[in-house]
């Protein structure tokens, strides 16, 4: 199916990947988490293969597995995305055309190795974006990262990927809400059918308040209901609703990322899947590490306090 950005108005889940005691992927976990938060009435679209779901520490075939997997669970008709997490324009062809041979609807481009080092205000994403669309033709998502970790595009440069054809989602991780804010103007003027998918996890209330397409988060992976509460709110102008869909949110979100390091908050996301019953096992792969004792008490506290558990 060929999507447009009308088609990801509305929750997104980012998946995680649960993982047996020898370190190999839990499908029959894998297919419980997707009973759980990929649900029609909770969740309209499902991305998989991105760092909730430890892309990086995946084989290929591993990678399209998940897809595969995931396409068969779900239906051939709701929409799936799968990260693209390249080196340089070859790794991001070859990554994005066997994500789309194993059933991917969108390929999710995660900014290249290549772009790292002073390019967010140079033309080279633009360039890129525009090779990968010219040669894949087919439906693209560019992933915007925090401006600090320096893979962030500037507003401009991010307003002229936006305007490539192939180009039908956006998903905003600049990780300030000036930025959020920024960008989100940008693009509705360069590029208005673009889809605008926030998923800077501090301020869920904020993005959706000052206005966005969805939400796109690896924390609808845990509390799908919460999120589709607050995103179903905001579509309702509901500013009451809105902020009680927060107020349950608020302990889920600061446990799940407010410890250091902020890379774990996935691993912490499967302590609660584990918590609730729904998988067996939270322990990540290598090089992310188990959570401690601490945390994870204060994240049972915290899915205590949000009544979900």
């Amino acid at each position: 199916m060929t999507l447009t950005g009308k088609d990801l108005r509305g929750i997104t889940v980012a998946t995680v990947l649960p993982f047996d005691e020898s370190g190999a992927i839990d499908w029959d976990g894998y297919a419980a988490v997707l009973d759980h938060c990929a649900r029609p009435e909770t969740t309209d679209c499902i991305f998989v293969n991105g760092h909730a779901g430890e892309a990086t520490a995946l084989t290929d075939q591993e990678r399209d597995d998940v897809i595969r997997r995931t396409r068969d669970h779900i239906g051939k008709d709701r929409p799936l995305l799968a990260g693209v997490v390249p080196t340089g324009l070859p790794d991001a062809l070859r990554q994005a055309e066997a994500a789309r041979e194993a059933g991917a609807d969108v390929a999710v481009i995660f900014p290249a190795e290549a772009l790292g080092g002073g390019n967010a205000g140079t033309v080279a994403a633009v360039k890129l974006f525009e090779r990968l669309g010219r040669e894949l033709q087919m439906p693209l998502s560019h992933f915007q990262f925090p401006i600090a970790s320096g893979f962030g595009l500037s507003t401009p440069v991010l307003a002229e990927v936006a305007k490539v054809p192939e180009v039908i989602a956006v998903k905003e991780g600049s990780a300030t809400m000036l930025a959020y804010d920024e960008n989100r103007r940008a693009l509705k003027d360069a590029a208005p059918d673009v889809a605008l998918l926030p998923s800077n996890f501090h301020w869920f209330f904020s993005q959706v308040a000052l206005g966005g397409d969805g939400i796109l988060s690896g924390l609808a992976s845990l509390v799908p209901g919460l999120l589709a509460d607050l995103w179903k709110a905001s579509e309702a102008m509901d500013l009451a609703a809105m902020r009680a869909a927060n107020d349950r949110l608020y302990p889920v979100v600061r446990a799940i990322y407010g410890p250091a390091p902020v890379i774990d908050m996935h691993t912490r996301m499967k302590d609660g899947l584990e918590m609730m019953g729904i998988i067996k096992n939270a322990a990540p792969r290598l090089p992310l590490l188990p959570q401690s004792g601490e945390i994870r008490d204060g994240l049972r506290k915290a899915l205590v306090a949000a009544e979900v558990m």
